[in-house]
């Protein structure tokens, strides 16, 4: 099980912009990350949405973090582009669960405490920690 191609890019494209800390166009976001500009377009768009990334508008345009790097955290990109998280659809609300003739699933306790854990995890890594590790390297 992975996370998807897109949250992945999220991640990179924010740890570039957490790092740079300047504004920056699409398509140096794009080069910089090696993900195709329009991909970027894409998920650059969903970022500011989530509040966690800026966009500037006309010729001197472009795209800057909009949070200090300690209040960004894998989950926050994550949710920004995938949704909130759960480790099963049965827990999320919106979704449709088979939970049988009782009305509640067997599994359902088990992977309430995997979403609680992964989440957990996933908010403790801050881009703060995760770009200055990287830069160490």
């Amino acid at each position: 099980m992975y996370i998807t191609l897109e949250s992945d890019y999220a991640v990179r494209i924010t740890a570039e912009l957490c790092r740079t800390q300047d504004k920056l166009d699409a398509k140096t976001i794009s080069e910089r990350t090696n993900v195709t500009l329009r991909f970027s377009l894409k998920i650059l768009r969903k970022l500011v949405a989530a509040g966690i990334v800026k966009s500037f508008k006309g010729t001197q345009g472009g795209y800057k973090i909009a949070q200090a790097p300690s209040e960004i955290t894998l989950k926050s990109v994550i949710e920004a582009i995938e949704g909130k998280y759960y480790f099963s659809r049965c827990l999320d609300p919106e979704a449709e669960c088979n939970r049988g003739a009782s009305g509640s699933c067997q599994f359902q306790d088990a992977f309430a405490d995997i979403t609680k854990t992964v989440g957990e995890k996933l908010e403790s890594y801050d881009f703060a920690r995760l770009t200055s590790s990287a830069a160490e390297q």
